[in-house]
């Protein structure tokens, strides 16, 4: 990738926009929709979210100030795409976003595309038990392995209060695993 700076004067110029955005989206459908994916659970949806944010990314570049890295702001976008997703099914379903996520879980048994066994499906569970914010720093340390760094700059949370949060996301997942 070169230089970041160069990048994004690449994206924001009419003339190289839509080449430098099939970049972006080239380097970046593979990590996000994992992202995504972690969130929604299903496949089908994850493909939904990541088109969604990939349109808000393109209309929102002209606001991307280069306050945090392009990947941070990105995976903001995504994560908050996921979130709301997963909110306004609840909403229409009417039901509470963790039953949502429950009957996503149901359904990943399921999915031909779940290679999981039984205690990835018992992971998935104690997950889906958690606080939002907890869901989440667990998802992003444990299967997508990013950094403090970035996920503090991603949710906009301390690199301290996320350690805490993975640490009792952890600690309640192993109780659950344990008692079930």
């Amino acid at each position: 990738m070169q230089d970041e700076k160069e990048f994004i004067a690449q994206l924001l110029d009419p003339k190289t926009q839509q080449a430098a955005f099939n970049r972006l989206v080239g380097q970046y459908s593979r990590p996000l929709y994992s992202h995504i994916r972690n969130i929604v659970l299903s496949h089908d949806d994850a493909d939904d979210v990541l088109q969604n944010t990939f349109v808000k990314v393109f209309q929102n570049l002209k606001n991307f100030k280069g306050e945090s890295k392009l990947f941070s702001w990105m995976y903001r976008i995504a994560t908050n795409e996921a979130i709301t997703f997963i909110n306004q099914r609840a909403k229409k379903s009417g039901i509470s976003s963790e039953e949502v996520q429950q009957k996503a879980i149901m359904n990943l048994q399921a999915d031909e595309y779940f290679e999981g066994d039984t205690l990835q499906l018992k992971l998935q569970q104690a997950i889906a038990r958690l606080p939002e914010k907890q869901q989440l720093v667990f998802k992003m340390r444990y299967f997508e392995d990013l950094k403090y760094e970035d996920i503090s700059e991603i949710l906009g949370t301390s690199v301290g209060a996320l350690k805490a949060s993975y640490h009792h996301a952890a600690k309640k997942i192993e109780e659950y695993i344990n008692h079930h």
